[in-house]
């Protein structure tokens, strides 16, 4: 069956040089559902309510404040250790739509839990709007996707394998979600250590959660203790963010 022969974008690239460093993770997953309930009411008295990625962003850092083990990355380079990083980096996985095509770009959010939720919510709501060179992690990772595969394999080992560097290019966890298009439970890979992804708000005002780690970094325990402790986050500091934020004007009515 004779077909059509189609470039892989660079965009394309990306992901295959992602999937292709996230082979080797062995990676588990614990997934539960939240009761969001106060966050719900404290989000729909907001005027400007903070995205659901913004929001799982500054509360999954916020744990990893109390929890070192969420900092933790597995590096092989000089030799196989574990790393902590003195603070959250995460990456958000934003969709966007490049020259008809589309894809999945990652911005890197440095120390969510010491910025407000308004300016996560920014960074993020940038990364889908802003032209590609406008976006500092943008150009980065176009530049190293332009190199010729072996030295495109060369920086993705650096950036893997060196616990310093690890921050600098993947972060200590990535956010990951459907739920704009529909939800279902989604089970993304990444390079590690830790990626959260949630789906839509049922009836009953829970939100299903899946947190897949590299299982060399920790165990199932410990993430079970982190998913309650981040349902208790998200219904309290969020929350109460929302909630100074300011409520939404009550509109007057004409009698």
């Amino acid at each position: 069956m004779r077909g059509t022969p189609k470039t892989i974008s660079l965009r394309r690239r990306l992901i295959c040089d992602l999937m292709h460093a996230s082979m080797g993770v062995p990676f588990v997953s614990l997934s539960r559902s939240l009761n969001v309930r106060p966050l719900l009411e404290a989000r729909a008295g907001a005027t400007a309510p903070a995205g659901w990625a913004a929001m799982f962003v500054k509360a999954f850092a916020l744990v990893a404040r109390e929890e070192p083990i969420l900092r933790t990355v597995y590096a092989k380079w000089p030799r196989p250790a574990l790393y902590e990083l003195p603070r959250s980096v995460a990456l958000v996985a934003v969709a966007r739509v490049e020259d008809g095509e589309e894809c999945v770009m990652p911005q890197r959010i440095v120390a969510p839990e010491a910025m407000t939720l308004a300016a996560v919510d920014a960074e993020i709501r940038r990364a889908k709007t802003a032209p590609v060179e406008e976006v500092p992690m943008y150009r980065k990772i176009m530049r190293a996707t332009r190199l010729p595969l072996p030295l495109r394999r060369l920086s993705w080992a650096v950036g893997l394998n060196f616990g310093r560097q690890r921050g600098n290019w993947f972060g200590s966890f990535a956010v990951s979600s459907v739920a704009a298009y529909g939800g279902g439970e989604l089970h993304p890979i990444t390079p590690g250590p830790f990626i959260v992804s949630y789906g839509v708000v049922e009836a009953d005002q829970t939100i299903h959660v899946v947190i897949r780690w590299d299982h060399r970094v920790t165990d199932a325990a410990p993430i079970a203790r982190v998913l309650t402790r981040l349902e208790q986050v998200l219904n309290t500091e969020i929350a109460s963010e929302l909630r100074v934020a300011g409520p939404k004007p009550v509109r007057a009515v004409g009698t």
